[in-house]
């Protein structure tokens, strides 16, 4: 029986400013190559020469097959001439084997007919190439065009080895190819790296970053109110920035207004990774300050639809905490539906104060210094890998679980449902997908990743799952769709929560999807959502990025859309 829970449902019809930057007009304006758009950017890189080369590769390819395939067969005449005879349980194995060899046979056929389709397509391509002003140099279109030619050369060279290994299998000659094959077919691994599913390196070193030195006796009062625990992360992600411009110390929200972050966040590995105390929890904060709490500037980021986007109940929680504060000023004229972009100057002139503790409300929706912000590694100088990451129990639980179920090459998938239909569709294209349509194009993933397991991040019912499950097969094998199991006294991955009293928490449970999706090999999100958002954060700062990585069904339309209410 699966735990009941609702992990990833943490938005509802809240604007995403990081999906913004991963999609849309703004892939030109990324200062780095994200997984989501190497695709796209091969796609625009043909040499004009490269349809010869194909030819021949295409050429070499045929001729071997057909070489083997003549080979293994005459191999087999000769047997039964010399045995003279041929019992049915061997006849029907051989059938099998060739029945599978045919099999693999067509899809390598597949495999070289994409190829001339791309051929063929490079005619068109070079004949505009030759006529854009702007055309880049045809050495950087021949390498990128290289690799890939090289990636389906090398899944052409693993086909070729299944239909070896499929027609001799009924040969007893099998064993005598896995003996040999180390000598004679190099592995993908010796490809100079080359893996159709590889690691991303956003170089973190080189990244853009600011200083963070707050002075001991400065605050910024972190307040994040909208959407649910992902949309606060990335709010909270926003008070660092604004709290390093700034050189002030950051208030972590006290838990009876927010979120207890302390249960699903490493706190202490901020300041570890700064070296020096940079932020302090509200607790910390109200006993240095002996109970006197006081917010001596409320400046407000954005205007509309009203100050500091806080309700009047999130301000009565902050006055029962003994807060207490002046009246709420705006420092511009900002609405979250269109936040202007601001840059680092902007800032500086209208939240640099001398007053010691300021706030400055919701930052979710602030647009500031976009690509700095959003940048790998994030724009503050760190030692670490990433500064917001889950807390070490949830790292160690979700390392265990993956030992005990996945192991190391899994795919994970953010399959977001519950309330995001009427969210997507109020998108054009929408990006909820039908069940067998999103299976078609989680199959295409995991032949691309050959994972044999996936791991299954979902808020939606078993009966949309069920059927998610009865479609996922690749080459006629089912590819089985793994969730976190209930509470089990007999299982012991889990331990770690239940001895310090963190299970059956919620934000606890969905911090441990993340970081058990964030780790795997191969990631599929869900468009839109900010738990896919964070999940694809942690996998760039971690360098578990990889060129396979993709939302659901990217690039396509639903094959069936609602009509509006």
């Amino acid at each position: 029986m699966m735990m009941e829970r609702d992990p990833s449902n943490e938005e509802e019809d809240q604007e995403n400013l990081i999906a913004q930057r991963e999609r849309g007009n703004n892939l030109s304006e990324s200062p780095v190559r994200t997984a989501f758009q190497i695709d796209d950017e091969i796609a625009d890189t043909r040499p004009f020469n490269s349809s010869c080369s194909k030819c021949c590769y295409f050429l070499t390819i045929i001729v071997v097959t057909v070489f083997i395939f003549i080979r293994f067969y005459t191999t087999d005449i000769d047997n039964v001439s010399k045995t003279g005879v041929m019992n049915n349980d061997s006849v029907n194995l051989m059938r099998e084997s060739e029945l599978r060899a045919l099999y693999l046979l067509r899809q390598q056929q597949l495999g070289l007919f994409k190829l001339w389709n791309n051929t063929l397509s490079d005619n068109s391509l070079n004949a505009t190439a030759a006529n854009n002003s702007n055309f880049v140099s045809t050495s950087l279109f021949s390498s990128a065009l290289s690799e890939e030619l090289k990636l389906e050369l090398i899944s052409q060279i693993s086909l070729n080895k299944q239909i070896q290994q499929a027609l001799l299998s009924s040969h007893q000659l099998g064993n005598l190819l896995n003996a040999s094959e180390n000598a004679t077919d190099p592995s993908l691994d010796d490809y100079g790296g080359l893996h159709r599913c590889r690691k991303m390196d956003y170089k973190l070193s080189d990244r853009r970053t600011t200083e963070w030195e707050p002075r001991s006796d400065k605050y910024l009062f972190a307040i994040c109110a909208s959407g649910q625990m992902s949309n606060h992360l990335i709010c909270l992600e926003k008070h660092m920035f604004f709290a390093a411009l700034l050189n002030r110390i950051l208030i972590i929200p006290s838990s009876r207004v927010d979120y207890e972050f302390r249960r699903v966040l490493d706190i202490d590995h901020i300041n570890k990774c700064l070296g020096r105390k940079v932020v302090v929890t509200f607790e910390e904060f109200a006993k240095s300050q002996k109970g006197h709490m006081h917010i001596d500037k409320f400046i407000c980021y954005f205007s509309q639809p009203q100050p500091c986007f806080l309700d009047d109940e999130h301000v009565k929680k902050l006055k029962s905490l003994g807060v207490s504060m002046n009246k709420l000023e705006a420092a511009w004229d900002e609405d979250i539906k269109n936040p202007k972009p601001r840059t680092v100057q902007d800032i500086m002139t209208k939240f640099s104060l001398d007053d010691d503790v300021i706030a400055i409300g919701d930052v979710f929706f602030a647009n500031v210094e976009k690509k700095w912000v959003m940048q790998p590694g994030g724009p503050i100088s760190h030692k670490c890998k990433t500064l917001v990451e889950p807390s070490r129990l949830i790292l160690l639980t979700a390392q265990r679980f993956i030992q005990t179920f996945l192991g190391k090459n899994f795919i994970a998938l953010h399959f977001r449902r519950h309330g995001f239909l009427k969210f997507c569709n109020a998108k054009k294209p929408s990006c909820f997908y039908p069940v067998p349509q999103a299976a078609d194009c989680i199959n295409r993933v995991v032949e691309r990743a050959t994972a044999p397991v996936i791991y299954l991040s979902t808020d939606a019912a078993e009966s949309e799952t069920g059927i998610l499950q009865s479609l996922v097969a690749v080459n006629g094998k089912t590819v089985p769709l793994v969730r976190r199991p209930a509470q089990n006294s007999a299982e012991k991955w889990d331990a770690l929560l239940y001895r310090h009293g963190l299970e059956g928490d919620r934000q606890v449970e969905a911090m441990l999807d993340k970081t058990i999706c964030a780790m795997s090999e191969v990631f599929i999100g869900s468009m839109g959502s900010t738990f896919t958002e964070d999940i694809l954060r942690l996998r760039k700062d971690w360098g578990t990025s990889s060129l396979c990585d993709e939302y659901l069904c990217r690039g396509e339309v639903p094959s069936f859309i609602a009509d509006d209410e």
